[in-house]
This record gives C-alpha cells, structure tokens and sequence, in this order.
C-alpha cells in the first residue's frame, strides 16, 4: 500500500507534492521504525525496572519479617513497596523447615526442574489466580524465634500493570515522535514553496514576454536550475538563428526565382507577339529552355530546404555509392555528348557501401555533374567522373577541361547563392552538394590542379566488405 502511495506521489505533476513526498515519506517509514524500536526497548526498560522492585520488596519483607518476628508487614513497607512498583505486590513468606510465616497462602509454583541458589533472586513468570504474573523468589539464612534456618520470600506482581505502564511510557514517545513529524511535515511543506519561488518568478518572467523576444535569460536563478536555464538559452539561441536562416533563405529564394519567373514571362509574351511561324517557334524554344531553369531551380530551392530541416535519419539506406553513380552518368551521358562533350566514366574496381539518403546523394552527383557543364565555359570539351576509397571514405570526383578553379574558391563556391564568376546558374547547386556533405559526416573540397576544375565528394564507409 505505501508502495502505491510513493508511486502516485511521485507521478504528480506537482514538483511541491514530489519534493515533499521525497523527504516525508522516508521520515514517515523511520519514525514507524523507531516507534515500534523504541515500544520494544520500553518494554525491556519497564522489565527491569519492575524486576528491582520485586528485589526490593522482597528484601524489605524479610527485614519486616526478620524484625517482626512474622508479623504483618509493617504499614511503611506497604506504602514503600506500592509508590516502587506502581502496582499490587503478593507476597508469601516461609521459615525454617518450610513453615509459614506470612502473605498469601498459596504462592505461584516455579517451573519444573527450575535450580534455585541461596542468596541470590530468581525470576520466572506463571500463572495465578487466572492471571499472568512475574515472580522474584529469594531464600537466605535468618533467625527466626531462636531458630536458625532458610527463609524464603516470593513477591509476584501482574504483567498486566508491567504492560500498562510499558504503553503509556510507548504513547508518550510516538506522540512526541508524531508532534516532530508534523511539525516538520508543515516546516517542509511551506519551506519547499519558498525555495520554489525563484522557479515562478522565472516562469512569470518569462509569460510576460513577447513572442518576438528571443533573448536569452540573464536573471539569478538557483544553482540547481542553472542547467535548466542554459538548455533554455541555448534553445533561444538556436530558434533565434533557425527563423533568421529561414527569413534569410526565403528572401534569397523570392530573389533567385524572380528572374527565371521574369524570363519565362517575357519569353511567353514574346510568343505571343511572335510575327511568323518560323519566329513563334524560335521564341516557343527560348520559352521551354526558360520554364526548364526555373523548374530547376525552383527544385534546387527545395532540396535546400529540406536538407536544412530534415535529420534523415528515418531515410537512410546502404547502397553502393559507385552503382549509383553508373546509374546518374548513364541518364547524363546522352545530354553532354549532344552537346559535343566527352563524356567518361571510371568506376571503382570494388565496392564502395555506404548509408545515406539516397535521393540526395543522387542531387548532389546531378549537381556536381551539372556544375561542370554551366561553369566549364566555351573550352570545356570533357567532363570526368570517377570513384574510389581513400581509407575509410568512399569518394565521387567530377572532372573537366574548362574554367579553372582553385582551392582558395572553396568559400565562395560552397556558399548559397553565390558565385566564383556570373553564371546563368542560380549559385545553390554547390551548397546542396556540401549540404549533403555535412549531414552524412562527410565532405567536398576543390582539388588543386593546374588546369579546368576538379571536385571531390566523400562520404564514409559503413561496411568494411569490399
């Protein structure tokens, strides 16, 4: 049941209710133990105390006996032995030879085979009257009427009294246990509301800004919601960055899409006022060509996007990174070498697994292929593409014999909508590429080379088979 209780407790969405729980219920579970210690070592402390008043009502019957010559006892030791033992004392006292001398007639009968040694008490506990009782049996020497012989004394007293006065002094302390409890029940409870408070404050401080304030929190906070507080920060930061890139890349995109959407209105209106057949058909050519760079583009963009908010992690597979690139090189070959560019595929003698988002891993080899055609230039008269592995690392390198580019352009070839010289491309093909890059742990750099340009794709290797 306290089991079911401490879950509950700790389930509540309350941090107060889980705090005070913590500390309570363990209090809770002690204080039971030192109850129940504490009745335990009263009732031993009670048991001894009550067995030195049998020795001492004992002793004080056989000097009232030994003084009185078997008188009763003397008024004075009846009070004495009743303010001692706090509870009715029997007695029964014999002299030499077993003969009776004074108290009750009929004593309570030690057990059997029970070994009892002059001058020294014997405690034992039995039966009398219906009654349990504690009994304290002591023989000596004395002279009694010019005899000299062994006296025994036996005082008995009822457990009952023992246990009565074992609870009260049990109900005093579990009182005074439950009186500390409570008092630190409500001393926890209002306390951990107090230290809670700069929690509220923090939470008020927070409400009362606006949706635009993306700042981070610099008021005091405790040393235990320090890390609270900075994972929030750092979150601000983050969100802060994310909508800036996000209103960054949506003004560059309205930028990039403007002039391929004005193009292809112009080249329309064109084709409408086209004055002949031969024209309309020349302008119709210009049109489709113009929808085909927006349509480009505005794929380009997206994959952009994407590769900026998405993880891949749920996208990703193992494939061979140089049957992939068969496959690209085969849809792009018949473009190029319409255009009367060599075209050359080398292939990896093994293997090359690797795990990634394929889709864009195929855009980024689209674009790298793409790449160099629109920026080899009016030389450009071959384009290269081969694989291979450099240690742990599968790589994709694209080739060709035109415009030369350098290492030292990495910055400006890599960034979004820029260019190493003015193009007719949109200046994102490159970043897709080194988007794609970064988010499967790889890279892409420009290879030095003395002439035409030469960049490489890596991506780690998953599998070791070759």
């Amino acid at each position: 049941m306290m089991r079911v209780v401490v879950r509950a407790m700790l389930r509540a969405r309350s941090l107060r209710i889980r705090l005070f729980s913590l500390i309570m219920v363990p209090l809770i579970l002690m204080t039971s133990l030192l109850g129940y210690w504490r009745y335990q070592s009263a009732q031993e402390t009670v048991q001894e105390l009550f067995d030195r008043s049998l020795l001492s009502a004992a002793l004080a019957i056989s000097r009232d006996v030994a003084n009185s010559s078997g008188d009763s006892l003397l008024p004075s030791t009846r009070t004495l032995i009743q303010d001692a033992t706090g509870g009715k004392i029997f007695y029964h006292v014999t002299g030499p030879g077993g003969i009776y001398v004074t108290g009750y007639a009929y004593p309570p009968a030690p057990p059997s085979g029970m070994q009892f040694n002059k001058g020294e008490p014997h405690y034992f506990e039995a039966r009398y009257r219906d009654h349990s009782v504690r009994v304290l049996k002591i023989a000596e020497d004395l002279i009694y009427e010019e005899l000299t012989g062994e006296t025994i004394v036996t005082v008995w007293q009822e457990l009952s009294d023992r246990n009565v006065f074992a609870r009260q002094l049990a109900v005093r302390t579990f009182g005074l246990f439950m009186i500390l409890l409570v008092t630190l029940g409500l001393v926890v409870w209002f306390g951990v509301q107090k230290g809670l408070s700069p929690l509220t404050d923090l939470q008020n401080a927070i409400a009362s800004r606006s949706p635009n304030d993306l700042s981070i929190i610099k008021r005091p906070v405790p040393i235990e919601v320090k890390g609270v507080v900075q994972t929030l920060n750092r979150l601000l930061q983050q969100l802060e960055k994310s909508i800036k890139d996000h209103q960054v890349f949506i003004s560059d995109a309205a930028h990039q899409l403007r002039n391929p959407a004005n193009a292809v209105q112009s080249m329309a209106e064109a084709v409408r006022d086209a004055g002949s057949d031969e024209e309309r058909q020349t302008r119709m050519v210009d049109l489709i060509k113009a929808a085909h760079v927006s349509a480009r583009t505005a794929e380009q963009l997206l994959s952009l996007d994407r590769l900026r908010n998405s993880r891949l992690e749920s996208a990703r597979t193992k494939f061979d990174l140089t049957q992939l690139a068969a496959d690209i090189c085969t849809d792009f070959a018949p473009h190029l070498m319409g255009m009367d560019i060599e075209f050359e595929f080398s292939p990896y003698e093994g293997r090359l697994p690797v795990e990634a988002d394929s889709v864009f891993v195929s855009e980024a080899i689209k674009n790298l292929l793409d790449n160099a055609q629109k920026h080899g230039g009016p030389d450009l008269t071959k384009i290269r593409v081969e694989t291979s592995r450099k240690g742990t690392f599968a790589t994709l390198t694209v080739a060709n014999d035109g415009k030369t580019l350098k290492p030292e352009d990495e910055t400006k070839a890599f960034g979004r909508f820029s260019q190493v010289e003015p193009s007719q491309g949109s200046g994102i093909g490159l970043a897709i590429v080194a988007s794609v890059a970064e988010t499967h742990g790889g890279a892409i750099r420009i290879d030095p080379c003395e002439a035409g340009a030469s960049l490489t794709l890596s991506l780690p290797i998953r599998s070791m088979v070759t």
